[in-house]
């Protein structure tokens, strides 16, 4: 740890949550290429996959020899239990190893105060870890927009930059960003509802939804619900967001 610590040409080691998926007959821990690309190229941190092994693992083994963690996005949501509601009659998908994983993790991050930063889910993970709800369909809520992305559309599309952000002036985002509004892409059917307790808005969208949030007793805790990963290097306002924490993962 010393040895580390001390070498100056080492990276930051930065853990990325992991999701829990069956593929084929055989359970695998999993998580995006585009997150990790984006942590190594733009924040220059080295990612490694956290594995939801906390049955069998203090996540203190993991957070004591961290520089910071990184929460990714998914295709499954957090289980509405862990918010006083039930599901409702959709065809989600749910990762209670996921889940538990996220909400460890996120405590623990938060004790030790290493630099976190979350993008979709994981924006949803720390709101409902901190106390928050979520709506558990935006679209559908009176005076919401729809923020889904057109599926049967290629990818290109369905990341591309659809609708602007309202960014809080002299918060954590503006500060990174140097704007006021942000134009941004939206690939989510959940939503911050109830904001946690000790979570700051960074900033909304134009129909009034939370995008993004940070802890207020830490150095550098964010979270967007927007998708500021996708072809990164392409666009220099989103690579901030991993630039900055980058820089507060080797400050470490």
């Amino acid at each position: 740890m010393s040895d580390y610590k001390n070498d100056q040409k080492l990276k930051p080691l930065v853990g990325v949550v992991s999701d829990v998926q069956i593929i084929g007959p055989h359970m695998f821990h999993t998580s995006g290429d585009k997150y990790l690309r984006a942590l190594s190229q733009a924040a220059d941190v080295i990612p490694v996959i956290i594995p939801c092994l906390q049955d069998d693992q203090d996540i203190k083994q993991w957070t004591q020899r961290l520089d910071g963690v990184f929460l990714t996005g998914a295709y499954s949501m957090v289980d509405p239990k862990h918010y006083g509601e039930d599901k409702i009659d959709k065809p989600y998908d749910y990762d209670s190893q996921r889940d538990a994983l996220s909400f460890q993790l996120i405590r623990s991050i938060i004790e030790a105060n290493l630099p976190l930063l979350g993008v979709c889910r994981g924006l949803q993970d720390i709101n409902v870890t901190m106390g928050g709800s979520l709506y558990q369909a935006v679209q559908e809520v009176p005076g919401n927009n729809d923020h889904r992305e057109d599926k049967e559309q290629p990818l290109e599309v369905q990341y591309s930059d659809v609708h602007n952000v309202n960014v809080t002036q002299n918060g954590l985002l503006h500060k990174i960003t140097g704007r006021t509004q942000i134009k941004v892409n939206s690939l989510h059917s959940q939503g911050i509802h109830q904001v946690g307790e000790g979570l700051t808005v960074e900033a909304r969208a134009d129909d009034n939804l939370v995008e993004a949030i940070s802890i207020d007793q830490m150095k550098f805790g964010l979270a967007v619900q927007w998708h500021p990963e996708w072809k990164v290097a392409e666009n220099p306002i989103q690579r901030t967001i991993f630039e900055a924490f980058g820089k507060a993962c080797r400050a470490q």
